[in-house]
């Protein structure tokens, strides 16, 4: 039967010293082999690396430049004015409204050489948003800003984004 032997504190024996049954002595414990320090540096190093490539990627999708959201297009720039000749419109109760406007297209519509664009489009669209409403309705300045936004998205439909503005040139009511 094999005799075991345990080490306490500082390299003593249990029992003394003293050898029993008169075998050989245990071989001493091999030491443990020091830990390098650089492998430490090296795992952190790795590790922040790999924090830091997460973070760029994330920051790239987030602004929009890779995969993530388009960029927004750029604010178009104004443009060609063109004056409309006032034209009379029936409103409600026999009365009238004299209504003269003015388009400012964008600057790409300008540049794309067709000369002025047709501006009957926009005359049809202010007969058909104005006739037929009361006096008090077209004379009333809140009402008259919002009549003036609803012909501005019809005249961006009529004519595909290429208009940048519409000025009220002659609002005369009768």
């Amino acid at each position: 039967m094999p005799i075991e032997q345990r080490v306490i504190g500082g390299g003593q024996k249990i029992g003394g010293g003293q050898k029993i049954g008169g075998g050989k002595e245990a071989p001493a414990p091999e030491p443990e082999p020091e830990k390098k320090a650089g492998g430490r540096k090296k795992l952190l190093l790795i590790i922040g690396a790999v924090v830091l490539v997460a973070a760029g990627a994330a920051a790239y999708l987030l602004l929009g430049r890779g995969g993530g959201e388009p960029a927004a297009e750029p604010e178009p720039e104004p443009g060609a004015v063109i004056a409309v000749e006032p034209v009379s419109l029936n409103l409600a109760d026999g009365h009238y409204l004299r209504l003269g406007f003015e388009l400012q297209f964008t600057a790409a519509a300008a540049g794309g050489g067709h000369g002025d664009p047709e501006t009957g489009k926009a005359v049809d669209a202010a007969i058909a948003l104005f006739s037929g409403r009361s006096v008090s309705e077209v004379s009333d300045p809140a009402k008259r800003e919002e009549l003036k936004a609803e012909f501005k998205h019809q005249l961006d439909e009529l004519y595909h984004g290429e208009v940048y503005d519409v000025f009220l040139t002659n609002y005369v009511t009768q």
